[in-house]
């Protein structure tokens, strides 16, 4: 438990229940605080998937109804923690490389969403596998910082291509939106409780509102990359529920499957962290081996649900939504589970996702430079608890870091020539590694974690030592 100073401070502790209007109130804020990330990952999945403007609108509300589904389990039956369930960063790269395989080249929006969601049906059965047998306890201690900074990391830089070239379609607004960002999440959130809630939706609904104006001003007329057009809200249905497989049934290729473990690894690694904070932040017990096994065992129940409606994407615990507990001092489970209802509800609003479909590239590209960097700079903080000024170490993240980066561009320019490279009967093993080679994420893991494991090197030396202390582990 916290200490008494903690547990005084605290309005509605884990087990507590407020009064229905509150927890209304409250449930609508933890909606609104893991909006904008939750929206983000369908746009940035929209070229790579080939999504036109109504597919868009689906896959947004699809996020939310999963995310609905995924946080009511993982409250109830789950870790049983205040903790929101929502779409992760980590299954991006694995996504936009299995879309970018040879074989998907020409197809279109359908076929390259169907084998992502194999990969992520297969992936969510090993998860599954990994929490409720009782492995994850096992397996962290071969996860140390020297793995999980360069591995977090390469999510926010891998996606380096999607930052300055979309904002830069128009800088004007593209450069607002970054302005307005760091404005609101860096100075005004600290004098406001309002803005250090909400700084990634207010910035977002700001500078879209500019391009609104612009656009019906005629500054921005259609073809211009910030114009904002309406008409696919006006052709959506008023209500549409988001049905399983709607897509078409999932396709279940091995190098898919393999290219998106590496996304699985890097989202259980982040919410084993996310509990323990959840609990501190919360006032509820520190959560023990059984707690962590059995929500990672439930994260990858929704992420099968993710896969079976087909989402491009898995579901992960939201950190953002545990600093909006420390902010507001209720860690009410109940209001959490109000939160998913809310989730579910307006998932079934037709023009709710055809809304915001509409967002245009500069506006995302701007958001994009922000948070991705803001991830980049997460992975790099768990090295304060590595020695940073061991060669072992500096080898190792340097190297991983490197060739994170390296890799996907020499496979994007050779991936053909790679199969090519293989007799017949092992083409299938020239795709895995075109497609893990895709994923920068993916390759820094795999390096990271296989040469901190085999190069000797002392606890204290790979920051075990203060990271399970740091964490409770």
């Amino acid at each position: 438990m916290l200490p008494g100073s903690m547990k005084r401070r605290m309005l509605y502790t884990v087990e507590e229940k407020p009064p229905l209007g509150t927890c209304v109130l409250l449930g609508f804020q933890h909606y609104l605080t893991m909006f904008g990330s939750t929206v983000a990952i369908p746009l940035v999945l929209r070229d790579a998937l080939g999504a036109d403007a109504s597919q868009l609108a689906i896959l947004i509300s699809t996020m939310f109804l999963v995310s609905g589904i995924s946080t009511l389990l993982q409250t109830t039956f789950g870790s049983r923690l205040p903790i929101v369930q929502g779409g992760t960063f980590s299954f991006l790269g694995p996504a936009i490389a299995i879309c970018g395989m040879a074989s998907l080249a020409n197809e279109g929006f359908e076929v390259r969403m169907r084998h992502v969601q194999g990969a992520v049906i297969v992936g969510a059965f090993f998860e599954m596998a990994i929490g409720f047998s009782g492995l994850m306890g096992r397996l962290l201690r071969f996860i140390t910082p020297v793995a999980i900074a360069p591995t977090i990391t390469l999510i926010g830089l891998a996606l380096f291509k999607f930052g300055a070239p979309y904002a830069g379609s128009h800088w004007g607004i593209g450069g607002l939106t970054i302005i307005l960002l760091i404005l609101f999440s860096k100075y005004l959130g600290r004098r406001s409780r309002v803005f250090g809630l909400f700084p990634i939706l207010l910035g977002l609904l700001f500078s879209w509102g500019v391009a609104i104006v612009c656009t019906q001003f005629g500054f921005f007329p259609a073809g211009h990359p910030a114009n904002v057009d309406f008409s696919a809200v006006g052709e959506a249905p008023w209500f549409r529920v988001p049905a399983p497989f709607q897509w078409g049934m999932p396709v279940f290729g091995a190098a898919a499957i393999v290219g998106m473990f590496a996304g699985y690894i890097a989202s259980m690694i982040e919410s084993t962290g996310d509990y323990f904070a959840a609990a501190r932040m919360a006032d509820a017990p520190t959560p023990d081996a059984r707690t962590v096994n059995r929500g990672i065992g439930f994260e990858g129940l929704g992420c099968l649900v993710a896969g079976i409606f087909g989402t491009g994407n898995g579901t992960t615990s939201y950190s953002e939504n545990i600093g909006a507990i420390g902010l507001t001092r209720v860690g009410s489970r109940r209001v959490i589970q109000v939160a998913a209802v809310v989730m579910i509800a307006l998932a079934v609003f037709g023009k709710f996702g055809a809304l915001f479909s509409t967002i245009p590239q500069p506006v995302v590209g701007g958001m994009y430079c922000v948070m991705f960097a803001m991830i980049a700079g997460i992975g790099l903080s768990n090295l304060q608890f590595v020695d940073l000024n061991s060669s072992r170490n500096l080898f190792i993240i340097g190297f991983a870091l490197f060739m994170g980066l390296s890799v996907p561009e020499y496979v994007a320019s050779n991936g053909v020539d790679l199969v090519a490279c293989f007799p017949a009967s092992l083409t299938w093993f020239a795709s895995i590694l075109s497609t893990i080679g895709s994923s920068g994420m993916a390759v820094g893991a795999f390096l990271a974690l296989f040469l901190d494991n085999v190069i000797p090197g002392t606890n204290e030396e790979r920051g075990i030592s203060i990271f399970s202390r740091h964490t409770n582990t």
